[in-house]
């Protein structure tokens, strides 16, 4: 039984760090700058930047919490169409910012978010390394958002070691760990004029509702994506009809 169990960890920990082909677990760095959408009501676009939790691994496309946003955001009359998502399982700040390099996209976006460095975390870099590749894609973010800070928004690391997988490491340090990022997050975002939007309490949850879950045990349902969208929504609606 001690044989699977390692067993079991080895084969989510590959699932952690490399991206695969299963459902929402493709990454999309490759498809073309959307086009404002026809229609009434305030017309925009919006890229997404992140890992994992942006392209959302273990779930379907259309349960990835930038579509949900974009869907809550339609009823109240602003359209941005399909977002463009530029995120893919295992990725860390360095991976992030040499595909946005290379990427050569459009500086019009109207609404660009940042979700990163979970995997940082996961493999011991620095918090001095974070902290000058994020200041980076901040800077490539405001870029790519009209040249605007106030068209970005950032989210915070959600707490895998609440997770099943996380039982079989050492949860508080884990927590520990990831709140100190946290903290780079929201120092470095505050400092350049970036809204930061907190999830970490929403992923805390997991361990009273597991259908916040996706079936890997570690990454997070469908559910969890549209409570991500639901909390990022107020600021982004400001961001869209300011």
């Amino acid at each position: 039984m001690r044989f699977l169990a390692s067993v079991w960890l080895l084969l989510v920990s590959m699932v952690f760090l490399v991206a695969c082909d299963s459902a929402g677990g493709d990454d999309a760095d490759n498809l073309p700058a959307p086009q404002p959408p026809a229609g009434s009501g305030t017309v925009s676009t919006y890229l997404a930047l992140g890992d994992s939790y942006t392209i959302g691994q273990s779930v379907p496309a259309q349960e990835r919490w930038p579509l949900h946003l974009a869907n809550l955001l339609s009823p109240e009359g602003i359209r941005v169409g399909e977002p463009r998502i530029i995120a893919q399982t295992g990725w860390t700040t360095a991976n992030l910012l040499q595909q946005v390099k290379a990427q050569n996209l459009p500086g019009g976006y109207g609404l660009v978010s940042l979700m990163i460095g979970v995997n940082n975390q996961y493999q011991g870099r620095s918090l001095e390394e974070f902290r000058t590749q994020f200041k980076e894609l901040l800077a490539l973010s405001t870029q790519l958002a009209q040249k605007d800070p106030k068209n970005v928004v950032v989210l915070t690391i959600p707490d895998w070691g609440a997770t099943p997988f996380g039982a079989g490491y050492d949860r508080a340090y884990i927590s520990a760990q990831i709140q100190k990022f946290n903290e780079v997050i929201k120092t470095e975002a505050t400092t350049a004029g970036i809204k930061v939007v907190d999830i970490y309490d929403l992923s805390l949850m997991v361990t009273q509702n597991p259908s916040l879950l996706a079936p890997d045990g570690l990454h997070y349902s469908g559910l969890m994506h549209r409570q991500w969208a639901q909390r990022v929504l107020p600021e982004a609606k400001k961001i869209l009809t300011d």
